[in-house]
């Protein structure tokens, strides 16, 4: 039997994407799951694919009043829960003398401090002995171009899940990063890569393909689970050895 049967397990931006294998991967495994998401329509449309016993929220996570919808929501509902995977936040490219102060904002409110105040705001939900997974990216230490603000919000999101670590350790809550290759899902699209750009994509990663998102749905189970019981402050390049390539950046 899973260990994660029954497991309460709350993500965000969980209707499409990563967010979306991890939601299905969690629910094969007997967990209940709630996702959330920016936009009603497709959250729903997500949980009648996915099925009993999935649930949605609608919440934008860079809106601190929805932030405390999801709280209130959550604690009505469930009382307290066993895991969090803090998967939402967008990505956008720009050459660093183009950047606007609102294209920072965008990235630094979504990817930094809208994960940051989820966690603070859900943490008195979490049940001592559980686990907070954060999606993150390579670009939290490659330098890769046209990344700036990206890259920095990453960076500042991996430094979190370092200090929460530490401080939530009295608690036996596990807090891990998860940072992910070149994955095969439409953000690759929506950030400008072209059709034909996948085929050399294919061929920097060692692995010799792009990831899917279940690959990243894999690790964050494993993290939430039993079997990772003394795993924390960890980061996982889930990349294909995409990390270790020379023409990273």
């Amino acid at each position: 039997m899973s260990s994660l049967k029954d497991k309460i397990v709350v993500i965000t931006g969980g209707n499409s994407g990563i967010g979306y294998a991890t939601a299905k991967a969690f629910l094969a495994k007997g967990a209940k799951v709630l996702i959330t998401g920016r936009q009603p329509g497709a959250v729903q449309k997500a949980v009648h694919a996915l099925g009993h016993p999935a649930e949605g929220f609608k919440a934008d996570q860079s809106d601190m009043n929805d932030i405390r919808r999801l709280y209130e929501y959550l604690q009505g509902r469930f009382g307290k829960i066993d895991a969090l995977f803090v998967n939402a936040g967008v990505a956008k490219l720009a050459p660093f003398e183009t950047v606007t102060e609102e294209l920072y904002d965008e990235l630094m409110n979504i990817n930094f401090k809208g994960a940051y105040f989820t966690i603070q705001q859900l943490l008195p939900l979490v049940n001592d002995g559980g686990s907070i997974t954060l999606l993150s990216a390579l670009n939290a230490y490659a330098g890769s171009p046209n990344a700036s603000v990206l890259s920095a919000s990453k960076a500042a999101l991996n430094s979190l899940g370092r200090t929460l670590s530490r401080e939530l350790s009295d608690r036996k809550i596990r807090v891990n990063i998860v940072n992910p290759g070149i994955i095969d899902t439409p953000l690759l699209t929506k950030v400008g890569v072209p059709e034909a750009a996948r085929p050399h994509l294919q061929n920097i990663t060692p692995l010799g393909r792009l990831g899917q998102p279940e690959d990243i749905a894999s690790m964050v189970t494993f993290l939430a689970s039993d079997e990772a019981s003394f795993i924390t402050g960890a980061e996982y390049n889930v990349d294909g050895g995409l990390m270790v390539h020379p023409l990273i950046g």
